[in-house]
């Protein structure tokens, strides 16, 4: 895997289901910085308070977690679209948001969007697009898995309605059917490179040779299911293998997710560039990262995107 020593952004990646061992990989493929919307677990949650913890780890311990590998963690906050048809927790979900997509770290309100496309995901999607507008904050859409094109195309009319300004809102898991309208719209098009159930990095490749770097963004979306953290690393080297030019590959694996969830206000390229010191004898909450007999790093981490930091042990 060659990347020609360029910073990358995975700016779609559930670090909450991945292990530790996940960000020291991730950091030694290149990446500098990480997104990570809030999203359901698997199971559908029963209590506010759970969504209340969940959203507190995605502000405290995961960007703990993330920096001490020298990795800059990042998230979105917003009740997802399949956890939005239990409309009596959803209310109480709505009433945390607030307290929580202004603090430090968040850039963006999502994932939201539509599952099945039922009225309460509709009637929620349109709340949290109003929230998103009081904050000025981007916004990260969901498109459904099923009924995809009529489903994306739905989300943005939703959002132009709404007066959301389409260079505010990144339209995620596209695929060929959707890239188009998406782009022509004006909306950022954010595409998953996920074993399976979305898309390959072949098909990316293609996309990109299509269609250019404008506007189009990389990521992994791993979570807990068969996804590979190292999937953005790997599609830029690929493209940078199939004759795509080391612009192009910067623009949609790095720049792209800058331009896009940097207008929050919240991510900064100076938030990596120079470099980091990391110190995991440190603890979050009397919490360390190691485990018992595991030697702690200390030192300087070079963040200037060359694989296999300079760690000083």
């Amino acid at each position: 895997m060659n990347t020609h020593n360029l910073m990358l952004i995975d700016p779609h990646i559930h670090m909450t289901s991945r292990t530790t061992d996940d960000y020291e990989r991730m950091r030694q493929a290149g990446i500098v910085a990480i997104i990570e919307p809030a999203f359901w677990l698997g199971q559908p949650r029963t209590e506010a308070g759970s969504f209340k913890d969940y959203f507190s780890s995605l502000v405290g311990w995961e960007r703990f977690r993330a920096s001490q590998f020298g990795i800059k963690h990042y998230c979105t906050i917003g009740l997802n679209s399949k956890e939005a048809n239990n409309e009596p927790l959803a209310e109480q979900v709505m009433e945390l948001l607030p307290l929580f997509v202004c603090k430090e770290g968040v850039v963006g309100v999502g994932e939201i969007g539509y599952d099945d496309q039922t009225p309460t995901e509709d009637k929620y999607f349109r709340a949290q697009l109003e929230l998103a507008k009081e904050v000025n904050m981007p916004v990260q859409v969901h498109t459904p898995h099923r009924d995809k094109k009529a489903g994306t195309i739905k989300s943005m009319e939703v959002c132009l309605e709404h007066g959301i300004a389409p260079d505010m809102v990144v339209i995620d898991h596209n695929n060929e059917e959707t890239v188009k309208d998406v782009l022509d719209r004006g909306f950022w098009a954010a595409f998953t490179i996920y074993p399976n159930s979305k898309m390959g990095n072949e098909r990316m490749v293609e996309i990109v040779k299509k269609y250019g770097s404008e506007r189009i963004i990389v990521n992994s979306s791993a979570d807990w299911g068969v996804s590979d953290p190292l999937s953005v690393p790997k599609t830029a080297s690929l493209m940078l293998e199939r004759g795509i030019s080391i612009e192009d590959v910067r623009k949609t694996c790095y720049q792209n997710a800058l331009d896009s969830f940097g207008k929050s206000g919240q991510m900064h390229e100076s938030d990596w560039l120079q470099s980091t010191s990391v110190d995991q004898r440190e603890k979050f909450s009397d919490n360390s990262v190691l485990r018992g007999g595991q030697t702690p790093v200390v030192g300087e981490i070079n963040t200037t995107g060359e694989p296999g930091s300079n760690i000083v042990r």
